[in-house]
């Protein structure tokens, strides 16, 4: 019973911790200190629910005891009288929402008001105060609620960099004094490159999972394509912002096909078409539209979109314009040069060219150091392996795949092609061979 109990915890809290940070972090002023009132909130329902149950709304009870911890920790402090008056207003309004009635229902409107604060994490932590590598550090902490060992694993560095990073982020933040708000003005245009790559590796984490048994975190999608929508109305004249929001829904759209009726993946190749999801497909291209209307030149998110755009609107998979898409991985490749990024244009130039084109170009790679235990190429080197006849080296080239992969479902893959190599497109990855350039 308590390990079904505990289970339950652990998946709601993936689930909501982002919101309930966000939700403190707007009473404290302070990522930090929300964080660990947070936590408060997790180690209370490890203590209460084995014995009382799960409550009906979790992520709710979690919300009201982690902001009941802040308006004790408000009180203790006593702040001063100005800090008082400037929260006075607010904390009645918390104290009246914090009763059993909210816990039993959390309605619409203060869902959408919760969504805000979200956005305003996100400004927060992206803030230039910090190094760049320190935002996304302590973004994919607070958005996407990974362990430091994961986020080390997603950016190929040690965990102790990892972990002091996100403390040097948050104590920063806290000397700074930054303000937890959505900026204006220059000030969002200052944070508004870094806030687009953080919603991307929030969107790559549900798409890809880094670590965990399921292939996909859909919780993390749908936030970042929610978050995505907001930016694009925050800045409507950025093509970049509706370049993101492009991408970020032609991605999505494949979601439903991306696994099996046991949650294993189906690569792109590979999948039911039926399955995708044409509102989103149409939204996505409506989206690319305007990024293509508005920019001068195109940015490495409008570039991704347009390749995921070949991929929506071929009807069979034999339709796919690889030529078309080497040739845009070739021109992301000039924006945004890195390993990562050559190493998607192999996977196309050896759809559109043959598979020793392609191999070529990743034996080219091999040496880099941004991709020394990275799985995608050995993975990606296997299925090019596999298309010339080379089985035996296919194989040790996905049994190291599967060696280096932290997600349970991709190694599961990757061994079963270490095994049966399978048809000649079996391989092909389901976008980017990785979830996102971490060189």
């Amino acid at each position: 019973m308590h390990s079904a109990v505990h289970q339950a915890i652990d998946a709601v809290w993936r689930i909501e911790s982002a919101r309930i940070v966000a939700g403190v972090a707007r009473l404290v002023r302070d990522i930090g200190l929300a964080e660990e009132l947070a936590q408060d909130a997790l180690v209370a329902a490890l203590e209460h629910w084995p014995a009382a149950g799960v409550p009906d709304n979790p992520g709710a009870w979690l919300m009201a005891t982690a902001k009941n911890r802040a308006l004790d920790r408000l009180r203790h402090h006593k702040l001063a009288k100005g800090k008082l008056e400037q929260l006075g207003h607010e904390l009645d309004a918390q104290e009246a929402m914090i009763v059993p009635d909210f816990v039993d229902g959390l309605d619409a409107a203060r869902a959408d008001e919760i969504g805000d604060d979200l956005l305003r994490l996100i400004f927060t932590a992206c803030h230039p105060v910090l190094p760049t590598e320190a935002r996304l550090a302590l973004t994919l902490k607070l958005l996407c609620g990974l362990t430091t060992h994961e986020i080390a694993r997603a950016f190929l560095v040690p965990e102790p960099t990892i972990a002091q990073r996100i403390v040097r982020a948050k104590r920063s933040l806290r000397e700074a004094r930054v303000p937890f708000e959505v900026p204006r003005g220059d000030a969002l245009q200052e944070r508004l490159s870094s806030v687009l790559e953080v919603v991307y590796l929030v969107f790559n984490e549900g798409y890809t999972a880094t670590a965990g048994d399921d292939w996909m975190r859909p919780a993390l999608i749908d936030e970042a394509l929610r978050l995505g929508r907001m930016l694009a109305e925050l800045a409507p004249d950025e093509p970049e912002v509706h370049g993101l929001a492009a991408l970020m829904e032609l991605q999505a759209s494949r979601a439903k096909a991306r696994v099996d009726a046991s949650g294993r993946p189906v690569l792109l190749l590979d999948q039911d078409r039926s399955r995708w999801d044409h509102l989103l497909i149409r939204r996505g291209l409506a989206a690319l539209q305007r990024a293509e209307g508005l920019m001068v030149s195109p940015g490495p998110y409008a570039l991704q979109a347009a390749i995921a755009a070949c991929h929506a609107r071929a009807v069979t998979a034999s339709d796919t314009d690889w030529e078309r898409i080497a040739a845009l991985y070739a021109a992301l490749a000039r924006v945004s040069p890195s390993p990562v990024i050559e190493l998607n244009r192999a996977v196309a130039v050896g759809m559109a060219f043959g598979p020793a084109a392609g191999l070529e170009m990743v034996d080219s790679l091999r040496d880099e150091r941004a991709l020394q235990g990275y799985q995608w190429l050995p993975s990606v080197r296997g299925d090019l392996l596999a298309k010339l006849g080379r089985n035996e080296e296919a194989r040790t080239e996905f049994a190291r795949a599967a060696q280096l992969a932290g997600n349970g479902r991709e190694r599961e893959l990757l061994l079963k092609r270490a095994a049966e190599l399978g048809g000649a497109d079996a391989g092909v990855p389901d976008g980017q061979p990785g979830p996102q350039d971490k060189s």
